[in-house]
């Protein structure tokens, strides 16, 4: 048996505390056997092999609890142009991208079934651990009703094939059984859109989209029957009360917050996934990717009141997770998504507490992922530099060195031989 022991680094645990200079951890198998300073680290009888953090930081694997593995946004000839099956080995490099990044565990918000998830875990490629959501539910006409004027539908996401059912659903006996549909096609959570979105033809972020009675039934059938959590796009007012009195677990963007939303969320303990880099990249990809104009038009409209929500709410103490959306803009970009928090008031430790131990527990993995803690999977990332003194150098994947999934090290940048077997 051989264990593995990262030191010489700043050791950032992911529970907001100070961090350990001269910190060290150490791996046998997948989980983490010891966390703590260099100087204690006990003697191994097995075979030890050594990562030198080499003065950089260590820290628990990045969580994004909002990403769409299998898009990436492009124009709609390009999309209509490409073979159904081509997306797939195209969602090959996404999650790469995802693990060079540091993201070594995401929460799938629509596009990818279970199929997907099943090859990641069986090693058939290399990706985070996932949970997915196979589709979101929407209303007729609503954000995921990919519906145009010319009465044709141009979706963002691949169309209904086996193991991603239509998620368009109107009336409590209609979602009933479109929430049984997805959960049968091997959901481990599931997403409803409350109120329209940006990218979306029909609708508005602040229309407001499942009735109350509807978005209850979907926690009556998710949560009651099966113990799984529901989040909810929800970017208006309304449409935000609604989901979190259905009990909703996570809201999703969180546009126009008002101070009643708030209140609703320290209330019943709701998270809020802001994606501040969503609407940003809206604008920044306009061009290069084909972003429609009613698209353009919305994330300008929204995207100060986007930033003053989020900031309300973090001074308010709502719980934060991190998440991007992922798939609007580039997969690997992801930690963009921290300097944005920081510039709403968020400091650097609290934008990586969100990015860790707050996104494990919004995606109930708090016992396995999230800190560095004895016990807990191996999900570690080695940095380059200190995010408490430059959080924007995490946007450089190459200062992102060494990750590694579940013990095995997924992702290693040579600068110098960094380990030994001694």
């Amino acid at each position: 048996m051989t264990v593995t022991v990262i030191k010489n680094g700043t050791l950032i645990d992911g529970n907001g505390g100070e961090p350990i200079l001269r910190g060290a951890l150490a791996i046998e198998d997948e989980k983490i056997v010891f966390v703590g300073k260099e100087e204690d680290l006990p003697n191994f009888s097995d075979e030890v092999r050594y990562l030198d953090a080499e003065g950089g930081a260590i820290l628990p694997g990045f969580i994004d609890t909002h990403v769409h593995l299998m898009l990436e946004f492009e124009p709609v000839e390009k999309r209509l142009a490409t073979p159904f099956s081509f997306n797939f080995y195209k969602a090959m490099n996404y999650m790469k991208n995802t693990i060079n990044a540091g993201i070594t565990s995401v929460r799938d918000c629509g596009g990818t079934d279970a199929g997907v998830k099943q090859a990641v875990e069986q090693g058939l490629v290399l990706g985070p651990r996932m949970q997915v959501s196979i589709t979101a539910l929407t209303t007729t006409g609503g954000h995921g009703d990919s519906y145009t004027a010319s009465g044709q539908t141009v979706k963002l996401l691949l169309d209904e094939y086996p193991g991603m059912p239509n998620g368009i659903c109107d009336g409590v006996e209609s979602v009933r059984k479109t929430v049984r549909e997805v959960l049968r096609a091997g959901a481990d959570v599931v997403k409803v859109h409350a109120t329209g979105g940006v990218l979306s033809p029909t609708d508005h972020p602040e229309f407001t989209q499942f009735s109350l009675e509807e978005l209850k039934v979907m926690v009556e059938e998710a949560k009651f029957r099966r113990g799984l959590k529901v989040m909810a796009h929800a970017q208006g007012a309304e449409g935000i009360k609604n989901a979190i009195k259905a009990g909703i677990h996570s809201i999703e963007h969180g546009i126009y917050l008002d101070d009643e939303c708030i209140e609703l969320m320290l209330k019943h303990g709701t998270y809020l996934v802001p994606t501040l880099l969503a609407p940003v990249s809206v604008l920044e990809l306009a061009a290069e990717a084909g972003m429609p104009e009613y698209g353009i038009k919305k994330a300008k409209e929204s995207i100060q009141a986007h930033k003053d929500s989020i900031a309300k709410a973090y001074r308010a103490g709502v719980k934060i997770a991190m998440g991007t959306d992922a798939g609007v803009m580039a997969h690997g970009t992801n930690l963009r998504e921290l300097g944005l928090m920081n510039e709403i008031g968020m400091t650097p430790m609290e934008t990586i507490v969100a990015t860790t131990k707050v996104a494990a527990e919004c995606m109930g993995w708090e016992d396995q992922v999230g800190t560095l803690e004895v016990g807990k999977l191996a999900d570690v990332v080695i940095t380059k530099t200190n995010p408490l003194t430059d959080l924007r150098s995490l946007e450089d994947n190459n200062n992102i060195r060494v990750v590694v999934k579940g013990g095995v090290v997924v992702k290693e940048l040579q600068s110098e031989p960094v380990h030994a077997t001694v």
